[in-house]
């Protein structure tokens, strides 16, 4: 019985990593027509954002969308069958079929058009939702009976793959799954969540390659760095608890009924507008972190300070309005210009550090914060920035002084409320009494 059972699953694991990769491809293809048509534009990282449109266009693309996604997200929350999240999925529930694929496509229909959010929320949410449908087809058609512990395992496995498989980054997607969504390391959970993402990394690269997310200077590493990260990791330690407790607020009150019909719209308006004089703010931050990466220019700091700002502010905008998505790259580019702030200001004490190297660490440490996960935060910034061992000392401890000082600043018990991943109204209301009920 075991070995039929090792056997069901080393199959689900395989073929769910194909099928988990084969999703990442289609929302990543879709997500390309969608910046064509709308904004005649080819993302690539060294042209992260669409800066030949002209500002009209772009506000009204905004506008537009906005209305559209609103409408959907309205649908999908009040009409449809209610959708689940992906923790709700690990934890047993089914993810309806087509409530769930609306729901990714609308994501990024909502980001291609420039929403300030991640995307990196809907290959997830497709492939858990794909990895439940499989195991139902396995039971039905070939006779393979899953443990439930090894059913919920292959959910979180595959929405760690979608992600891989979107980012090419095999490690974060394993890390992501048995850090954040399983919370038990064993060899078990390792070896399915590390396999399906390989294989999911696989089948993304044929679209992707494996080139870099972001486009970095060559320069190595120094021991130098580890002084400087003294006052990083603690900035951005208090920064990201803040960024944290934004996030939590804005799905506590995200936007479900009527409200939704036009506070997103209106978000996405404000978010063109703002576009106008800063278009690098639309996005899920990649035109952001991409150019704070590339700034050398000493006199910038209050412009990064102001781009920290307003990224987190229409970011938690966009997601208490009613917009689903991620928030992973969002802090990357937050705690990218946050970084490159404290690098540029201490440049007199340290003039040998690149202030792009203090912008990475700087996002390394507010991306583990925001999300409390340490290793997914450096794995991620190691495997979509290619870098090298040497940043693995000065990043690894910028993490742990960001997480000490973070929970200074985070209450004990953290809400449960999961920003960004669809509920119906029930379903959230559900969640923030009994978040309220803990608290008392």
């Amino acid at each position: 019985m075991k070995n039929r059972q090792n056997l069901a699953l080393a199959v689900a694991t395989v073929t769910i990593g194909v099928v988990a990769g084969i999703g990442a491809v289609i929302l990543s293809l879709f997500l390309e027509v969608i910046e064509k048509l709308l904004l005649n534009f080819h993302e690539t990282a060294s042209h992260p954002y669409a800066w030949p449109v002209s500002p009209q266009r772009r506000v009204l693309v905004l506008a537009g969308v906005g209305i559209v996604s609103a409408v959907s997200w309205w649908v999908i929350r009040n009409k449809l069958k209610p959708t689940v999240s992906v923790r709700d999925a690990v934890a047993g529930d089914a993810m309806p079929v087509g409530s769930t694929i609306l729901h990714t496509f609308t994501q990024m229909l909502f980001v291609g058009a420039g929403g300030s959010v991640g995307r990196e929320l809907a290959p997830r949410e497709l492939a858990a939702m794909l990895s439940q449908w499989w195991q139902r087809q396995m039971r039905r058609y070939l006779h393979l009976e899953l443990a439930a512990s090894d059913r919920r395992l292959l959910t979180a496995a595959a929405a760690g793959a979608g992600f891989a498989g979107v980012y090419i980054a095999p490690i974060t997607g394993m890390l992501f799954s048995v850090e954040i969504l399983w919370k038990n390391v064993s060899r078990r959970s390792v070896i399915v969540s590390l396999a399906m993402s390989v294989i999911a990394t696989f089948v993304g690269s044929w679209l992707k390659g494996f080139n870099p997310y972001y486009l970095l200077a060559k320069t190595n590493f120094t021991p130098q760095n580890c002084l400087i990260v003294l006052v990083i990791g603690p900035v951005c330690g208090v920064l990201g608890a803040l960024f944290r407790r934004g996030i939590q607020r804005a799905g506590m009150q995200q936007a479900q009924r009527r409200t939704l019909l036009w506070q997103l719209p209106l978000v996405a308006l404000l978010t063109g507008i703002i576009a106008v004089w800063f278009p690098q703010v639309t996005g899920n931050g990649r035109a952001l972190a991409q150019m704070v990466f590339d700034n050398q220019q000493a006199n910038l700091v209050p412009w990064l300070l102001l781009s920290a700002a307003i990224k987190a502010l229409v970011t938690l905008l966009s997601l208490k309005a009613g917009a689903a998505g991620g928030t992973l790259t969002p802090s990357i580019a937050i705690g990218a210009a946050i970084g490159a702030t404290v690098g540029t200001l201490m440049s007199p004490l340290l003039p040998s550090v690149p202030v792009w190297q203090c912008a990475m660490l700087g996002a390394a440490a507010l991306l583990a914060v925001s999300q409390q996960a340490p290793l997914m935060a450096m794995f991620m910034l190691f495997e979509v920035s290619h870098l090298n061992y040497s940043a693995l000392l000065p990043m690894g401890l910028g993490i742990v002084l960001a997480m000490v000082v973070a929970n200074w600043f985070l209450p004990p018990k953290q809400p449960q409320v999961e920003t960004g991943e669809a509920e119906t109204a029930e379903r959230l209301q559900a969640k923030v009494d009994r978040v309220l009920e803990n608290e008392q």
